[in-house]
């Protein structure tokens, strides 16, 4: 089964020809709650997967010593915990993973789990590279969104791993040194980031990378003008792009951060480098470990009309054709109450299950932050054609950060995007 995949997803992975590959969703859209119809109950028989036995391979990007640390601690309990089934995990560089599950097609090489950034899981399903689990897995109390992002023409494709959103980090100490208070507005954020900046601090910076990290980042801007991700050249898209360009052009924004994973920008904001960043729930468990020499804190990202957050996360996917069984048996005790509290908790994840997430941050104001900003919070896509809109986006904004005009940037971002969605 692995061969036969193996020819139409390294025709579909091979550069930007994926548009196109797999049949179009009719999910276009970017609420956080879709209807319920994307809502898959699977309350069949979760027997399928009764006599598993066998090795499981997962693939996952995590570049965070701690995250990699809590999934190897959960696999050890798994594998101590009966003798039929062994599972081993393998990391791959964000960057690198849609690369790596294209070679691993053609090589028949593919492992039988994957841990995936939820905007991709449709493109994937919609190539056949995912198992078909509806009636083998029961999300009926999954929060509808991100069981949206693993669902696709009505079937389960994936279970979601859990959630986060953007918020704004604030060093407590440097903005109280320039004199000044936390930014709301896109205006003020300007002020604050140019006040707190000197020869050694940058006063904001977001991961900017050309690629689905620095699109998630970005969009906030785009979504607090009203305007859609589909929407980069309107007056709300360029008037984001401007924004950026004009937070890089006085001063107030590194250039650096183009070449920034959100956890490189989280490492200059611990070391003292930046004063304000935008960044996700992930990052408090290992900023807590680390013990910061000055105060910090967290709030909603400053806008322009709207307030706007990202919802991120990610999801758990069975490859069609690898050990299926098995690898459903692992899901069934990760996502148990307890393992998966453990997971959240460890990584800094809000639960994709309801009856989890409930009460999960009860006390940390910190983390309530988090929370509260999840009804702003938009999902990117779900559509199979995303990562080629994705592109577009994040080209469009490393464009401007570098000296390109706005309105070219955004009028050639939706040239592809037009192409796309309009198939």
């Amino acid at each position: 089964m692995k061969k036969l995949l193996a020819v139409v997803l390294a025709i579909c992975m091979l550069g930007t020809v994926l548009a196109g590959c797999g049949e179009k969703g009719s999910d276009l859209t970017e609420d956080v709650t879709p209807s319920s119809s994307a809502q898959v109950s699977s309350s069949g028989d979760q027997a399928n997967a009764t006599g598993a036995k066998g090795d499981v391979t997962i693939w996952y990007y995590w570049e965070t010593e701690g995250h990699q640390k809590a999934l190897d601690h959960i696999i050890e309990e798994f594998n101590n915990s009966q003798s039929d089934i062994k599972v081993g995990a393998k990391y791959v560089p964000f960057a690198d993973f849609k690369k790596q599950l294209s070679i691993g097609a053609a090589a028949d090489e593919l492992p039988d789990l994957v841990i995936l950034d939820n905007p991709d899981h449709a493109s994937y399903a919609a190539m056949g590279i995912f198992a078909d689990i509806t009636g083998k897995f029961d999300v009926s109390t999954y929060y509808p969104g991100p069981v949206n992002s693993c669902t696709l023409n009505g079937k389960l494709y994936g279970v979601p791993f859990g959630s986060n959103d953007l918020v704004l980090f604030y060093n407590e100490d440097m903005l109280k040194a320039a004199g000044q208070t936390v930014p709301t507005t896109w205006d003020e954020l300007l002020t604050v980031a140019k006040a707190c900046t000197t020869d050694t601090v940058s006063g904001f910076a977001h991961c900017s990378l050309q690629n689905e990290e620095g699109t998630f980042n970005f969009l906030p801007w785009v979504w607090s003008t009203g305007a859609t991700a589909y929407e980069i050249n309107s007056e709300g898209g360029i008037k984001a792009l401007t924004q950026v360009k004009k937070m890089v052009d006085e001063g107030a924004m590194t250039l650096e951060a183009i070449n920034w994973t959100q956890g490189d920008t989280m490492n200059q904001f611990a070391s003292g480098n930046l004063a304000m960043m935008i960044n996700g729930t992930w990052q408090i468990p290992t900023m807590r470990e680390m013990n910061l020499p000055f105060g910090w804190n967290v709030a909603s990202i400053p806008q322009d009309k709207y307030q706007a957050s990202g919802l991120g996360g990610e999801n758990y996917a069975v490859i069609a054709g690898g050990n299926e069984n098995a690898a459903v048996k692992f899901l069934e005790f990760a996502t148990s109450r307890d393992t998966c509290l453990y997971m959240m908790n460890a990584m800094g994840y809000i639960s994709s299950d309801s009856t989890i997430a409930e009460g999960q941050f009860d006390g940390d104001p910190i983390y309530q932050v988090f929370v509260d900003e999840m009804q702003y919070a938009n999902a990117r896509g779900p559509l199979p054609e995303w990562p080629q809109i994705s592109d577009a986006i994040s080209l469009a904004f490393n464009e401007v950060m570098t000296g390109g005009d706005p309105a070219e940037a955004a009028a050639k971002a939706q040239a592809t995007i037009d192409s796309i969605i309009k198939k």
